[in-house]
């Protein structure tokens, strides 16, 4: 009897086990993780091409580590990244992670925009559950292809304890780095996602996850921003300065609609003269203007040599210009009050 009572208790925590295996899901929407190519020595490849179900497939080893499920969001170069799959992907995270579904994301996503849509679900995911984005700088067909060993470190991740509570996070490389961090610095090598501010706060080695720092800006669940009701997003421009710069641009962003314009400005967030006052125009017209850097790293301080109180001007304290125009289209959706959207830019 004392053998077989062994026998079914054996049975019930295996199966205990087996059901205690946390939920993942990868939402894949293309980038050159889900690339091909012609040959292994061809550095020429189609993004989008690999369904989520090969994916998966090609990594095995992730299914000994959490119950895994596929969804194919989009099919995409992330150059051709848009509002719209931004809608959808972020309220499907919603519905899955809210609704017990899943115990975590993955998101896997090319290169291109992966630090826009990394920021963009940073802000509008309610809840405290991990989400990562990944993705490959070689694509599948390619030799030593980087994407199988960033998508099992990346599941690994999603799965931690640790990552609750961090925000949505970018898996690549080995290292692990904010969304509001994180940006591409390399067009080619595999180490280009770098965090110029902060670091990374953490790394995965073959899965071995390990944190180092903590996200203080608000985020997913104590984020201001909540995408319920909204259907479409602001128009915001970039608009990148140059020497012997000219106002066409800022002109041609404010006749065609835009809400908002992120000005990448020489240094410390400086335009050339003419666009100076071709952007204070636009703010006196109710455009919200955000000086920003081309720079690449540190904060656009206000009221250095831009009398940001006379142009009515906002700073963006340190995100990059992509990363602005992602929280001042977030920000227009709730607010045109420019005090309010500083404060945002202050917060987040």
């Amino acid at each position: 009897m004392r053998l077989i009572f062994k026998a079914v208790l054996l049975m019930i925590l295996g199966a205990t086990l087996a059901v205690a295996k946390p939920t993942i899901y990868i939402l894949a929407t293309g980038g050159t993780i889900a690339g091909s190519g012609s040959g292994s020595l061809d550095s020429s490849y189609t993004s989008g091409t690999v369904t989520v179900d090969k994916l998966i497939a090609a990594v095995p080893d992730i299914n000994k580590i959490a119950t895994i499920k596929g969804e194919q969001i989009s099919n995409i170069g992330s150059q051709d990244m848009n509002n719209e799959v931004w809608l959808k992907l972020a309220n499907r995270i919603n519905e899955l992670l809210n609704s017990g579904k899943a115990d975590g994301i993955v998101v896997t996503h090319g290169t291109d925009t992966m630090e826009e849509t990394a920021y963009f679900l940073n802000l509008v995911v309610k809840s405290d559950k991990p989400v990562v984005l990944v993705g490959a700088m070689r694509n599948s067909g390619s030799l030593s292809a980087d994407g199988p060993l960033n998508l099992f470190n990346a599941v690994n991740v999603a799965i931690s304890k640790d990552s609750v509570g961090k925000g949505v996070v970018v898996v690549m490389n080995d290292e692990i780095h904010a969304a509001r961090e994180v940006t591409k610095t390399n067009t080619t090598g595999v180490d280009t996602f770098k965090s110029p501010n902060s670091g990374k706060i953490g790394t995965v080695f073959y899965g071995n996850v390990k944190y180092y720092m903590n996200p203080i800006r608000k985020h997913t669940a104590s984020s201001a921003f909540d995408l319920t009701g909204v259907k479409e997003l602001p128009r915001v421009d970039i608009i990148y300065s140059h020497a012997n710069d000219n106002p066409d641009f800022v002109n041609v962003a404010v006749k065609n609609g835009a809400k908002g314009i992120v000005s990448a400005g020489l240094g410390n967030g400086n335009p050339y003269f003419s666009v100076l006052e071709a952007l204070g125009e636009a703010s006196k017209a109710g455009v919200v203007v955000v000086r920003d850097s081309r720079v690449g790293s540190g904060e656009t301080t206000m009221n250095g040599e831009i009398d940001d109180a006379k142009y009515g001007f906002l700073t963006c304290d340190n995100l990059n210009a992509q990363k602005a125009r992602v929280l001042l289209m977030l920000a227009l959706t709730k607010t045109s009050d420019k005090a309010k959207i500083q404060e945002f830019f202050l917060t987040h």
